[in-house]
């Protein structure tokens, strides 16, 4: 279990999940805020970006909220951060999905899934881990998660690439780089194997 004074902050821009999110990370012993807040969100010792919807949206709801700066700023601080779905895509600079340029803290862009396979892709699927990494610590390899997304990142740069899945192609499903970890797939979702990767987060702050 985590430290009882680990300080979780949870991105609130209206994303679906946020709640069971913060159910997740409240079990595994943190304390968390779920917050829209800059001023408080900047407050606490890891920063949470879930969510699921679309690229505009989530960009423009988190301008609204005068957010855009200030994840920027605390990824850029080297404070650990941790991407969910939405929260991995927009760590991106652009998206085919609409208009709205994304955080673009890394180069890359956002792309739709295409093949014959049915989209959204929505499911349990394995992920194939390209290196070793602290967040999947005693989790083994290709293991599965749950996924829900029509669309995934393409980085410019392949090293920051921690997993890869295959559904109709073989795309990006975890980065990792320095302070930030970031996932397509749903941890909350995904059981025991999803609460063994929160709880390697939270041992790693």
């Amino acid at each position: 279990m985590a430290r009882k004074n680990i300080r979780i902050g949870i991105i609130d821009y209206a994303a679906s999940n946020l709640r069971s999110v913060e159910k997740a990370f409240t079990h595994l012993g943190a304390e968390v805020i779920v917050s829209s807040n800059a001023q408080e969100l900047n407050t606490v010792d890891a920063l949470i970006f879930p969510g699921q919807g679309s690229n505009d949206s989530a960009m423009q709801a988190l301008s609204r909220a005068s957010l855009v700066e200030p994840i920027i700023e605390f990824v850029n601080n080297d404070r650990p951060f941790l991407g969910i779905c939405m929260g991995l895509q927009l760590l991106m600079q652009s998206s085919e999905e609409g208009i709205e340029q994304c955080l673009g803290l890394f180069e890359g862009k956002v792309k739709r899934l295409s093949g014959k396979m049915k989209i959204p892709h929505i499911g349990w699927n394995q992920v194939s881990l390209t290196r070793q990494h602290q967040a999947f610590n005693n989790l083994p390899d290709n293991s599965y998660f749950y996924f829900v997304h029509s669309y995934y990142v393409d980085p410019f740069d392949d090293d920051i690439v921690l997993g890869e899945t295959e559904y109709g192609l073989t795309f990006c499903s975890a980065i990792a780089k320095d302070n930030i970890v970031a996932t397509q797939f749903h941890p909350e979702k995904s059981g025991e194997i999803g609460l063994s990767l929160y709880k390697n987060f939270l041992a790693n702050i």
